[in-house]
Formats: structure tokens, C-alpha cells, sequence
């Protein structure tokens, strides 16, 4: 798999990953429509954050471990991902949501409206609702990807922890979706594209003012990790 240059070894990394993110999480979500809350919204925010945290472990020296457009972009805002590499990336991770929701609808059927994010509030406040959590998710990803003060092992527990986080408070309001990719899986097959553009502005400005803040506050600007891993 390669895309305009990029290496083919990052974009199957970024496939799996997202398509692990997505397949697990909305299951998560068809799974408590389908057993009437046996999974309850805990176990759905749960499951987000486990399968966030188990694939940058498994992917994230390979690729960085983005799984998101919004990601992708503020790591490149800041500096931290080439711009060339962005395209590539953001076509990839939108292909594996779309294959992870569509093999999910021929598992299971069109249960749970095969978890797509609609705010539950008014259009302005579910903007600012995704922009802020994806500030907090992107804001602790600088942190522990692109400072060499932080701990680094820890990386894969401090951003799943902060996708458990957002999902619990900021689920009832939108879904925490903080995605654009993870929405725009569902979205094609639920017919929920009237709200698709929410879920790409939100993160999208969430993702590069946290990017540009961490930036803004380092003290060493001097950092040699690459946010787009080794390869």
C-alpha cells in the first residue's frame, strides 16, 4: 500500500489501527444496541480507549500510530509531520473506517445505526463540544509523542486514558467522536451525512490549537523524536 510517496509500510500500519479503532469501538457500540445495554456507555468509552492504547503499542514505532485526520494535521501544523504526508494518511485512515463499518453492517445488520456520532445538542455547542475534546486528546498526544521529557511508554496509557476520558463526559453530547474518519464510517452506511461537516471542523480546529499550544509551551524545541516513527 502506498500512496503518493508515502512509505507503504506506514499506511498499513495506519489501516490497521483505525480499522481496529473503529471495527472494536462501534461494535462496542452496536453490541450494547443489540443486548439492550449490556455493554453500557462505560463499556463503549472503555472500549475506545483500549483499542487506542493496545495499537500504539502495536503500530506506533511504524507509523506514529495517528488513526485521524485531525491528528495527522496538527502533528503537521506544528511542525512535528510532513505536509506531503498528510493526504496519504487522512485517504487511509477514511478507507479503513469505511471497510471496518461496512464488514461491521455485514456481521451484524444495521443495529445501533452501526455507531454514528449525532450531537444531542444544538449544532454550535456540538462544534465546541468536539473541538474541545479533541484539544484534550491532541494536547496530551504532543505531550507524550513529540517531548522527550515525557515518558514515552507510557504513551499508549496516557492517550487511551484521555479517549476513555473525553468518551465518558462527552459521549451523551456527541459522541466524542474526535474523528473525523471514525464519524464518516458510520455516517456513509447510517445516512447521517448531514452532520458529517461537524465532526470534521471540531477535531479539526481542536487538533491544531492544542498542536500549536504544546508547541507554544515547550521548553525544548529541540526534540528529535519524529511523529512520524522510524520508518
Amino acid at each position: 500500500m502506498k500512496l503518493a510517496g508515502t512509505d507503504g509500510r506506514k499506511l498499513t500500519a495506519e489501516f490497521v489501527g483505525t480499522f481496529a479503532l473503529v471495527f472494536a469501538g462501534c461494535g462496542a457500540v452496536v453490541a450494547d444496541a443489540a443486548t439492550a445495554g449490556a455493554v453500557s456507555s462505560v463499556g463503549v468509552a472503555l472500549t475506545f480507549g483500549l483499542v487506542v492504547c493496545v495499537m500504539i503499542y502495536a503500530t506506533g514505532h511504524i507509523s506514529g500510530a495517528h488513526f485521524n485526520p485531525a491528528v495527522s494535521v496538527g502533528f503537521a501544523a506544528a511542525g512535528r509531520f510532513p505536509w506531503r504526508e498528510v493526504p496519504a494518511y487522512a485517504a487511509v485512515q477514511c478507507l479503513a473506517a469505511a471497510v471496518a463499518i461496512g464488514l461491521l453492517r455485514f456481521l451484524t445488520g444495521d443495529v445501533g445505526t452501526l455507531g454514528a456520532t449525532v450531537p444531542s445538542v444544538a449544532l454550535p455547542q456540538g462544534l465546541a463540544f468536539e473541538a474541545v475534546l479533541t484539544f484534550f486528546l491532541m494536547f496530551v498526544i504532543s505531550a507524550v509523542a513529540t517531548d522527550h521529557r515525557a515518558v514515552g511508554n507510557m504513551a499508549g496509557v496516557a492517550i487511551g486514558g484521555t479517549v476513555t476520558l473525553c468518551a465518558l463526559f462527552g459521549g451523551p453530547f456527541t459522541g466524542a467522536s474526535m474523528n473525523p474518519a471514525r464519524t464518516l464510517g458510520p455516517a456513509l452506511f447510517s445516512g447521517t451525512l448531514d452532520v458529517l461537516w461537524l465532526y470534521v471542523a471540531g477535531p479539526l480546529l481542536g487538533a491544531v490549537a492544542a498542536s500549536l499550544t504544546y508547541k507554544a509551551i515547550r521548553c525544548d524545541v529541540a526534540d528529535p523524536s519524529d511523529a512520524a516513527g522510524c520508518c
